[in-house]
């Protein structure tokens, strides 16, 4: 199984949008500043995913949701969760 994950960052709410074969695992790396792009912006919590059965399907697909129409399917997917998400804390 293949994942395309986005991560939300605690210290600035950024997006980190990414793939992996293990999401827990990944998560993991994230938070303990084991990736070079991410490890200043912790804590990270993930926000949303999607599974694939193919590698290239998945590939593809974060290729998509890193550009301008896949910010903007985001956004309007996760409507609820940022409508609610300034009254959370991390």
């Amino acid at each position: 199984m293949y994942f395309v994950y986005v991560l939300q960052s605690g210290l600035d709410q950024n997006w980190y949008i990414g793939f992996s074969e293990s999401i827990e695992h990944r998560v993991y790396e994230h938070n303990s500043r084991k990736n070079y792009s991410t490890k200043s912006r912790r804590p990270w919590k993930l926000i949303y995913y999607e599974a694939y059965l193919n590698k290239l399907d998945a590939l593809g697909r974060e290729r998509f949701l890193k550009s301008g129409s896949g910010h903007r399917f985001l956004k309007k997917q996760m409507t609820h969760y940022f409508s609610n998400v300034s009254r959370e804390t991390f």
